[in-house]
């Protein structure tokens, strides 16, 4: 018995001077993380001033991000609901892009931004019934700026927009905004265009509704990447000299955030404020729609899923 105390004694006295050994040991190896933290810490801030001079300097920035969204399902003897039997599904696309030149005395800025959806409800009892995609959102907006630098915040600038749909009804309607004004640049990645002297041609088959008139053009964007973060919006606004009926907004607002090499999540959405196609629409089903009696609702669409950046 007393050999067997003396052996536990024994093992005990060892384990405790292993552990008063391995937490010395633990605060030896903390006294040297803090200067090494602290080293890590002065390269990366090193790293970001270089990081900034170089995103500081003149030339082309470039960049794309988008999302994709996708829903498929179908349904067997499913009587709870109208359509037992079905497949059905829903599939949406975003593309932003930018591609900007900055140079000492001017800079030309171009983007893009597409967004199209399809959906399909294929009734399996229903042979005539439509077993398609069929577009639901339809967006395509291309941009071009240049400006001949008066200040390192402020220029005058000449803006072509054109806007449209590329899924149906290509170019009908469409709109070109072409016009010449100021920029200012408040901050860094933020632009904001007025135009006093522009021009709204707009293109469609119903002359009856649409009419291109002069007005004023005023464009508000702002694009970023912070890290694994993708921003963009972008406020454009037509003010028709003619008629406010003749007037529109489109806003549009996209975000990305990455969680793995390039893949994360994204979401998109959009409003858009515009008389003349709330009226084409409205004749559809009511020959005596005008302007007048017009109930001109805010137009909206949205598309939440996966995101891919380049």
């Amino acid at each position: 018995m007393r050999k067997l105390f003396f052996a536990v004694l024994a093992v005990f006295t060892a384990s405790l001077s292993f552990a008063q050994d391995d937490a010395q040991k633990a605060e030896e190896l903390k006294a040297l993380l803090g200067p090494k933290a602290d080293s890590i810490a002065a390269i990366q801030s090193r790293i970001d001033a270089i990081q900034g001079e170089i995103d500081g300097l003149p030339g082309w920035r470039k960049g794309v991000f988008g999302t994709l969204g996708a829903n498929l399902a179908g349904s067997k003897n499913w009587y709870a609901q109208g359509t037992p039997n079905n497949s059905s599904g829903s599939i949406g696309i975003t593309l932003n892009g930018f591609a900007n030149l900055d140079r000492e005395k001017f800079f030309w800025r171009n983007s893009g931004n597409i967004n199209a959806q399809w959906v399909k409800l294929d009734n399996k009892d229903i042979d005539t019934d439509d077993d398609s995609f069929n577009g639901t959102t339809d967006v395509f907006n291309l941009t071009s700026l240049y400006g001949y630098k008066l200040s390192p915040k402020f220029a005058i600038s000449a803006l072509a927009e054109y806007r449209t749909s590329i899924i149906n009804n290509f170019n009908d309607p469409g709109y070109l905004d072409v016009g010449v004004g100021a920029t200012w640049t408040p901050i860094k990645d933020m632009v904001v265009v007025i135009h006093p002297l522009n021009y709204n041609f707009v293109f469609a088959e119903n002359d009856a509704v649409y009419e291109s008139s002069a007005g004023a053009k005023i464009l508000v964007d702002y694009t970023r990447s912070l890290g694994a973060v993708n921003f963009k919006t972008n406020f454009s606004t037509f003010q028709s000299y003619s008629s406010s009926d003749l007037s529109n907004w489109t806003w549009i607002n996209s975000f990305g955030y990455t969680l793995w090499k390039g893949i994360g999540l994204g979401f998109e959405f959009g409003l858009r404020n515009n008389k003349q196609e709330g009226l084409a629409n409205a004749l559809l089903t009511d020959a005596n729609a005008s302007f007048d009696n017009l109930d001109n609702d805010i137009q909206s669409y949205w598309l939440f899923g996966l995101n891919y950046s380049l």
